[in-house]
């Protein structure tokens, strides 16, 4: 049986933490994270509800020395990225000024809170010399790509397309009881998803991509015909549900599994994949080019206020996202080098503190 190394155990990480040792294909499973009180609770909890071993570990993944010996002593056979310094949902009941202009200028701005503890992870790989698939529940559709440009790209992302595609499938599976849904391919970006939950369809060529059938049959509509669900913690049951698949198929021995994931390889965005004992490589449907589904979601990226990104992983805003913080704080939308991360995380901490 495999071992799984889950590091951060927020509230997504605990679900996560909970459906792999339920799932019935982890022999081994380690929750990690910073807070003992909050590992062991976690540990606890998923142990009580599961037949695999599972094991708490105390790490700062902030500070490599404390990755890199928490990865040689557990050697997993895989690594669930579910960190972060600050939560996507930390401003989601704030209406001071400093929070919705903050919020209002896209997820983007708050790439500071998501991507050290991502890259510090892959470094520490990196570092061991450890072989296995990451898999990255950190705002993976823009992450990944800044990681690939440093090189340090993690296998896949998580959530996001493939929550999209676990909508199509209910979708699909209510307009046609008893019948089992044909193959769901998506290509879709992690700002689509708001519309797809709380089935709002934007304009046409604003839409989610979805693909049915292996001949691609175009159903952009299924998206969001299903029914809405408020923003909030409740839409991270989906998220821990789309992973899932994914994660069982990244492990060695496991079936092929065909499926919608964010940032293959650190590629911007989702796309269909096919996941066959370990190997990630693309699905896309017949007459769907990389080069479209990639120009299409760096597109999608600017409404989570990113511009571009550089080849050296600076991150540029855009001039919505300069107007969202223009009255608050200006130079939180200027350019974002990698090397500046932390810096800029704390200046975040600066703004969002004044209430």
């Amino acid at each position: 049986m495999s071992t799984v190394l889950v590091i951060g155990v927020g509230d997504m990480g605990d679900r996560v933490a909970a459906g792999l040792g339920a799932s019935g294909f982890v022999g081994r499973l380690i929750v990690a994270g910073r807070s003992a009180p909050n590992v062991y609770q976690v540990a606890a909890s998923v142990a009580s509800a599961s037949d695999c071993l599972v094991e708490p570990a105390v790490a700062d993944a902030t500070r490599l020395d404390e990755v890199v010996e928490l990865l040689e002593r557990t050697r997993p056979d895989l690594v669930v990225q579910c960190a972060s310094l600050r939560s996507p949902w930390a401003l989601a009941e704030r209406a001071d000024p400093a929070a919705r202009a903050v919020e209002g200028a896209g997820l983007g701005l708050r790439l500071p809170y998501q991507v050290p503890v991502v890259l510090n992870v892959m470094r520490s790989l990196r570092e061991t010399g450890l072989d296995c698939p990451v898999a990255n529940l950190s705002f993976p559709d823009v992450t990944g790509p800044i990681l690939e440009r440093l090189g340090f790209a993690p296998t896949l992302g998580l959530g996001n397309a493939g929550m999209i595609l676990r909508r199509v499938r209910a979708v699909l599976r209510d307009e046609s009881p008893g019948e089992e849904p044909p193959l769901v391919r998506v290509v879709a970006h992690h700002s689509q998803l708001t519309g797809v939950m709380t089935s709002e369809p934007p304009a046409a060529e604003d839409r989610v991509r979805v693909y049915l059938g292996e001949a691609g049959r175009r159903d952009d509509g299924a998206a969001y015909r299903g029914p809405a669900i408020d923003p909030g913690l409740r839409w991270n049951y989906l998220t821990a549900s789309a992973t899932l698949p994914v994660l069982e198929a990244l492990l060695p021995e496991s079936k092929v599994l065909r499926w919608s994931v964010p940032a293959p390889g650190g590629l911007p965005g989702g796309y269909p994949v096919r996941i066959d004992g370990g190997a990630v490589e693309l699905d896309l449907p017949p007459g769907e080019s990389l080069e479209d589904a990639v120009a299409f979601n760096e597109r999608m990226a600017r409404a989570d206020g990113v511009d571009r990104i550089d080849p050296d992983g600076t991150v540029h805003f855009t001039d919505a996202a300069r107007e969202a913080v223009a009255d608050v704080a200006p130079d939180l939308a200027e350019p974002l080098p990698v090397d500046d991360m932390a810096a800029r995380a704390a200046r975040l901490d600066e703004v969002l503190a004044t209430v």
